[in-house]
C-alpha cells in the first residue's frame, strides 16, 4: 500500500482504554509502574499484556518468547475496547515477532494508535505496509525518556490528545546540513532497524515523495556509514524530497557523525536538517510517520501539514 493512502487513527480522550505491550526487550518493573501511573493521570485505563513482565528463558535481551510477545500485541490490537497500543520499551526484538502476527485479523480490528520508537520502527514499517496506518514515533512508557523527562512526556501527550497543537517540530540545536525547503510524507525511524528490514517481502516501499526521518543510538560512525550506504544502494532515498536527522546519542563525537552524514547524503540534492530533536535525546519530540510534512532548514523546523490523529 502506498504511504500516500495511510489512514490516521482517532485521537485519545480521557476515559479511553489503552493496552501496553513489550514486543522487544525486557521491561524494568519500576519504570513500567511509574509509566502506568502517568497514563492513569491522563485519565486513561491501561491494560498490561500478560507477557509484558516476562523474560525469555535463554535470550536475556528479549521480553518473553516471540510467540508470547506477538500474542500480546495481537490480542491488544484486536480488543474492540482498546483505542491505542503503547510499546513500553525498545531494545531489540520487534522484528522477530512480525511473522507471528495475523495481519488479516488485525486489519479487521480497524484503525487505532500505535506508539513507540527505536526498535519499534520494525512495527511502524509493518503497520504502514500491512494495515495502511499512520503511527506515532515517541518516547516509551517503561523508559526514563517517558518517566523522568517531562518535556518528552508532555509532547507525546499533546500528540495523542491534541495533535493539532504539535504540528511544528523544532529544536534550538537544529541546523541545516543542506539548506532548502521540501514537502513530502514522513517515513523512516531508527536507522539500524530500517536498514535491517531491507529485502524482507513485507518491507515498506518509501513514498513517492517523502521526508526521510532517521536517528540512532550506540552505533559507531563507521556502522552508521554502513547502514546509510546500504539504504543508498537499495534506493531507499531515491524518492526523498528531504531528510530530517534526529539524535545520535552515544554514537561517537557528533562532529564525526555529521561528517558521515554530510559525506554520504550531502550530494543527493535535497534539503537535510541536522539534530531536529527526535530519537534518543532529552525533550524527545514525538513525530508521526506517514503524514504530509514540510521541512524548512532556514526556519529550523518540520511542519506537520495534517495532524497525526483525527
Amino acid at each position: 500500500m502506498s504511504m500516500r493512502e495511510l489512514r490516521r487513527p482517532h485521537r485519545l480522550h480521557s476515559g479511553d482504554t489503552v493496552a501496553l505491550v513489550a514486543p522487544a526487550g525486557p521491561v524494568p518493573e519500576d519504570l513500567l509502574d511509574a509509566g502506568l501511573a502517568q497514563l492513569r493521570s491522563w485519565g486513561l485505563h491501561a491494560r498490561v499484556g500478560k507477557h509484558v513482565r516476562d523474560r525469555h528463558p535463554r535470550l536475556d535481551y528479549l521480553a518473553g518468547n516471540d510467540a508470547d510477545r506477538a500474542a500480546d500485541l495481537q490480542e491488544a490490537w484486536c480488543d474492540p475496547e482498546v483505542t491505542a497500543v503503547f510499546c513500553v520499551r525498545g531494545g531489540y526484538g520487534s522484528m522477530r515477532i512480525l511473522d507471528h502476527l495475523d495481519w488479516t485479523e488485525m486489519a479487521a480490528a480497524g484503525p487505532k494508535v500505535l506508539a513507540g520508537s527505536s526498535d519499534i520502527t520494525a512495527l511502524h514499517d509493518a503497520f504502514a505496509t500491512q494495515l495502511g496506518l499512520v503511527t506515532v514515533f515517541g518516547p516509551m512508557l517503561a523508559t526514563k525518556a517517558f518517566v523522568e523527562d517531562e518535556a518528552a512526556r508532555e509532547h507525546l501527550r499533546r500528540t495523542l490528545f491534541q495533535p493539532e497543537s504539535v504540528t511544528i517540530l523544532t529544536r534550538s540545536s537544529a541546523g541545516a546540513l543542506v539548506r532548502g525547503r521540501a514537502r513530502g510524507i514522513t517515513y523512516g525511524g531508527n536507522l539500524s532497524i530500517v536498514a535491517g528490514s531491507l529485502g524482507a517481502p513485507d518491507a515498506p516501499t518509501p513514498p513517492e515523495r517523502g521526508i526521510a526521518m532517521l536517528e540512532d543510538v550506540t552505533e559507531d560512525p563507521y556502522r552508521l556509514d554502513r547502514f546509510v550506504t546500504q539504504l543508498l544502494r537499495a534506493g531507499w532515498f531515491d524518492h526523498a524530497a528531504g531528510i530530517a536527522l534526529g539524535s545520535w546519542t552515544e554514537c561517537g563525537p557528533l562532529a564525526d557523525v555529521r561528517a558521515v552524514m554530510s559525506d554520504l547524503l550531502g550530494g543527493l540534492g535535497v534539503p537535510i536538517m541536522w539534530e531536529l530533536g527526535f530519537g534518543h535525546c532529552p525533550a524527545q519530540r514525538t513525530i508521526p510517520l506517514g503524514v504530509a510534512a514540510e521541512l524548512d532548514t532556514d526556519a529550523q523546523r518540520l511542519s506537520i501539514l495534517q495532524p497525526a490523529l483525527l
